[in-house]
């Protein structure tokens, strides 16, 4: 088969693309590496959807930013993401910095961003009662967001899915070929046949990008490491507060997550390309940073420690266009911050590039645009009887901390990219994701896995291939195409 456009690489932008791809007559096809979707820098970041002051004007950072944050709300609300409008501060700690605030305000102004105003310290403090005495002034943003963000690139790629796209998953690149007007993608899944191709690889999207073409852009990516706080500390934050940036990036922030959470950090250092150890020195200047911010955040109170890996380049701009010389070819890369924010706006502008190559998109007929999620601790009593009453499995908390039921569990490995893994059960429903980090329900989730997927316990992985739970072995898991 020859597919009319294939995707590289799943995460928020892979998944974007596939969803505004899956609005049009195409056959398209997702190539993904790992063995679920959303499974690199898109689990691991800030979960913000940034207002958009902080790229220089007239940039395609700037530009993209803005319209791609309108689009988030959208979005979520159509496909049942959790997401918060809370706004953001920009913290100044001396009269030396205002006139850095007053630099991101002009930004703000120019780019389009509304509701973006410089207000004093006492004026902060009204707004987050916990801030440090030491804060002079802030740059306040209404329209900056949190959101669930494998959830949100979950449910573009589920929603991809229903509506025709293709996903094959553990089908690495490693090769491609120019044979006349079509590529040729050679994968660790097999050989696949295309028109277009949009490298969406993320921190390999060079590797992808100099199988078809000299090197244009360079690598350069960034570990950043985190403090996720227990639902106790929720209360210190309810707006992301930000320090004024730096040339490493926006600094440590405090900020809230649509569960409940705080979350704190990252700080920013240069790493390999799938480098997500966290250390002590990292996480000692990540607490001591936030600790400016919030002097009162307990960092005793963190469950969990990760890092996530930014995908810098030498440029300082994003990098979406047609590969020179490359006709069909499109390079998605160096999609940084703000990236998760970005990310539907770079999917309409792939789009247009792809158009502007010569393809053909005439939108569907019956498109399937919304999703609507179970919830159970969100419902009411009566709700939760009578779903109960429909199906009794929603009737049994299998993740005590966040209850939540086998029934989600269930409708998640039913969902339509099947999870393989007790992390990507996390990641659809929650489960998992409280105060134990999965101390108590791990070993049922396990089990409900292994039943309903019809494999051994034995074979059921933490996370990524090789992470065998029962075994500790560190082999990859068997080869195969997943085709979903």
């Amino acid at each position: 088969m020859v597919y009319d456009v294939a995707v590289i690489g799943c995460g928020v932008i892979g998944a974007a693309t596939a969803y505004e791809l899956s609005h049009f007559k195409l056959n398209v096809l997702v190539l993904e590496a790992e063995n679920d979707v959303a499974d690199g820098t898109t689990k691991a970041n800030s979960a913000i959807i940034h207002a958009g002051y902080d790229p220089e004007p007239n940039t395609e950072m700037a530009r993209l930013n803005v319209e791609g944050s309108k689009l988030a709300k959208d979005i979520c609300k159509k496909l049942d993401v959790p997401y918060k409008q809370c706004g953001s501060l920009v913290l100044a700690f001396s009269d030396d910095e205002i006139p850095r605030l007053k630099k991101l305000y002009d930004n703000g102004v120019a780019n389009g961003v509304p509701d973006i105003r410089v207000i004093t310290g006492d004026e902060a403090r009204k707004m987050e009662p916990y801030l440090s005495k030491e804060v002079v002034a802030a740059l306040y943003a209404l329209s900056a967001a949190i959101v669930n963000p494998w959830d949100y690139a979950l449910a573009m790629a589920e929603t991809a899915v229903v509506n025709g796209v293709e996903i094959k998953l553990r089908s690495k690149v490693t090769a491609i070929k120019k044979q006349g007007d079509l590529f040729e993608i050679h994968t660790t899944s097999g050989v696949y046949t295309a028109k277009l191709v949009v490298n969406a690889a993320g921190v390999h999207a060079g590797e992808i990008h100099e199988m078809v073409a000299a090197p244009s852009f360079e690598m350069h990516p960034t570990s950043g490491q985190y403090y996720l706080m227990d639902r106790s500390e929720g209360g210190l934050a309810g707006s992301v507060i930000f320090q004024c940036p730096t040339k490493e990036g926006k600094g440590v922030l405090v900020a809230p997550t649509v569960h409940g959470n705080l979350i704190v950090g990252p700080d920013a250092v240069p790493c390999g390309e799938d480098d997500v150890k966290t250390t002590a020195d990292g996480l000692d200047y990540v607490a001591r940073m936030g600790k400016k911010s919030v002097p009162s955040v307990d960092l005793r109170a963190s469950i969990r420690n990760f890092a996530g890996v930014r995908a810098n380049t030498n440029k300082d701009d994003f990098i979406i266009e047609v590969v020179d010389g490359v006709h069909g070819f499109v390079d998605a890369a160096g999609i940084k911050s703000p990236g998760l924010s970005a990310a539907p706006a770079i999917a309409k502008k792939i789009c247009s590039l792809l158009l502007a190559e010569g393809i053909e998109m005439p939108f569907k007929d019956n498109y399937k645009g919304t999703r609507k999620m179970k919830r159970f601790k969100q419902l009411s009593d009566s709700e939760k009887q009578a779903l109960i009453r429909e199906n009794p499995a929603y009737g049994r908390v299998i993740c005590r901390c966040e209850t939540i039921t086998e029934g989600e569990i269930l409708d998640a490995i039913r969902s339509p990219i099947t999870p393989c893994s007790v992390d990507g059960i996390k990641r659809r429903c929650n489960a998992g994701m409280g105060r134990c980090q999965g101390g108590f329900c791990g070993p049922r989730v396990l089990d409900i896995l292994a039943r309903e997927l019809g494999v051994s316990p034995l074979d059921i992985l933490q996370d990524k291939d090789g992470t065998f739970i029962l075994t500790g072995q560190t082999k990859k898991a068997g080869e195969g195409t997943a085709d979903v």
